[in-house]
């Protein structure tokens, strides 16, 4: 049984952070100590990217594991209350991904996408960065 209003759910839901959380804060600060420039959210691209090299025509979303349904233990955890609710959102997210990173592609960018329990160590991230950045 849910115990929140729907007026109550808004206000809770609402204040989930989609820019500026911690892992992609980590991910722009290990992107700067390279002296590599970078734009941020550009509304223009499929998906709304958080970082973008538009020189380079990169592009990086750094997902949160619960939301976007990574394999690990948080992607994989369930709300206990209103299942089927949560099954669908999270389903239309997935596709939601997927078409955007198609998307991408087909415009001739190279995503990467990186999770938020990978940012847990920085050091696998800045090789990560680095490879993908390479000319």
């Amino acid at each position: 049984m849910d115990i929140l209003t729907p007026s109550q759910r808004y206000t809770v839901m609402s204040h989930n952070k989609n820019k500026g959380t911690s892992p992609e804060l980590l991910v722009r600060k290990l992107i700067s100590l390279q002296k590599i420039r970078f734009s941020l959210h550009r509304k223009d691209l499929p998906g709304c990217p958080d970082i973008v090299f538009p020189k380079r025509k990169k592009v990086i979303f750094i997902n949160g594991c619960f939301w976007h349904r990574h394999s690990c233990k948080k992607g994989r955890s369930m709300p206990a209350t209103r299942k089927n609710f949560w099954k669908q959102k999270f389903k239309r997210t997935i596709e939601r991904d997927k078409k955007n990173k198609s998307e991408l592609k087909k415009l001739g960018w190279k995503v990467l996408v990186i999770w938020e329990c990978q940012t847990k160590t920085p050091e696998k991230i800045i090789t990560k960065l680095k490879t993908f950045l390479e000319k």
